[in-house]
């Protein structure tokens, strides 16, 4: 009876096998945000990113993948300072993936992470006027710290504050 069903997804941490996957994952969902933030592709540091990259990110912070049925469909990589803050990077979604619970699930888990953790703050950056990820952040309890164009476009500083 369960197989007329729709298997449902696991977030776990990456593994060095998985890089492939993040890579695409990545290039596919930033690509689609330079498009709309409408800024210039070879600004995004994201769409620059190698194996190599991914590879450190995995030894140094936590990454976390999204699979459903051996499909990874999310990624996520979060850095924790000493200071009790994190920085939140390279988040994304397949596209045909995305408004299906993906993201917020991920978002979930890096939250009870964090608490776990002791962070007090996440951090992240987004393109300000990409009102879809605007809204998504602010309904997980983000809030607009502030803006800069230091990449050329509109980028606002999103935090997270932990009790």
């Amino acid at each position: 009876m369960l197989a007329d069903y729709q298997s449902f997804f696991q977030i776990r941490l990456a593994n060095y096998d998985d890089i492939p996957d993040i890579l695409s994952i990545t290039r596919e969902a930033f690509t689609k945000y330079g498009e709309m933030a409408g800024c210039d592709p070879e600004k995004l540091e994201a769409l620059k990113e190698t194996e190599a990259d991914i590879r450190r990110d995995i030894a140094d912070k936590i990454v976390l993948l999204a699979v459903q049925d051996g499909i990874p469909l999310g990624s996520v990589r979060v850095e924790i300072f000493p200071d009790h803050t994190a920085y939140l990077s390279r988040f994304g979604v397949k596209l045909n993936n995305q408004n299906n619970g993906i993201g917020k699930s991920i978002i979930n888990l890096v939250d009870r992470i964090m608490i776990n953790k002791g962070v007090k703050r996440l951090r992240l950056h987004t393109g300000s006027k990409i009102t879809p990820l605007i809204r998504f952040y602010y309904g997980r309890g983000f809030y607009i710290e502030s803006t800069d164009k230091e990449r050329g476009y509109v980028r606002a500083l999103l935090v997270k504050d932990y009790k």
